[in-house]
């Protein structure tokens, strides 16, 4: 893990963390990915820097060789869990693909924050963290990841993004590494 520095404007993206995403069969147990994701949420709320939370209400269409969701979700699918606290500061992105760019307003909100970074975690690691830091690498922004704050609903697939893909897409770190970086650049 090679975290190294966090910009003045760095914005956090918690993804998924939703009463119907954690409820699915994951690789480690959510309720520490939860706790992660609060200890960050806390710390960038502190430091009074842009929270996105983002969840995913549908599909996108097309064809694919895996088996789908059809027909309706629960009505509480796509809630955030309540553990996230969200404030009213909080940006809401509701999305419909993997990545929290697509067909959403993030892009633009971000922008108009002036960020420069963001920090990314949730679940499914290499769904929607992966896709999300995929877009915003091609964006330019910088990207880190905390990665003892996402799971996948594969172990396999998520050891792979943490160890081959996202060392090429931003650097990696833990969540009290983010937390300690944070309160260096902009003061406990």
């Amino acid at each position: 893990m090679a975290l190294t520095t966090l910009d003045p404007k760095t914005a956090l993206i918690v993804v998924d963390l939703q009463k119907g995403i954690v409820a699915l069969p994951v690789a480690h147990a959510v309720g520490p990915i939860v706790t992660q994701a609060r200890a960050l949420l806390d710390a960038f709320r502190r430091h009074k820097l842009p929270v996105v939370l983002v969840n995913v209400a549908g599909v996108a269409p097309g064809r694919n060789e895996q088996p789908r969701h059809t027909g309706e979700f629960p009505a509480d699918w796509a809630d955030l869990v309540p553990e996230l606290n969200r404030q009213p500061d909080d940006h809401l992105v509701t999305k419909r693909t993997w990545g929290a760019f697509t067909n959403t307003d993030l892009e633009a909100h971000l922008k108009s924050k002036g960020v420069t970074q963001v920090v990314i975690v949730g679940v499914a690691t290499s769904i929607g963290v992966e896709s999300t830091a995929r877009y915003a690498s091609e964006l330019g922004l910088n990207v880190t990841l905390a990665v003892d704050a996402m799971t996948d609903l594969n172990a396999d697939a998520h050891q792979n993004s943490i160890t081959r893909i996202f060392p090429r897409l931003g650097e990696t770190g833990t969540t009290q590494e983010v937390i300690a970086l944070l309160d260096k650049t902009h003061g406990a």
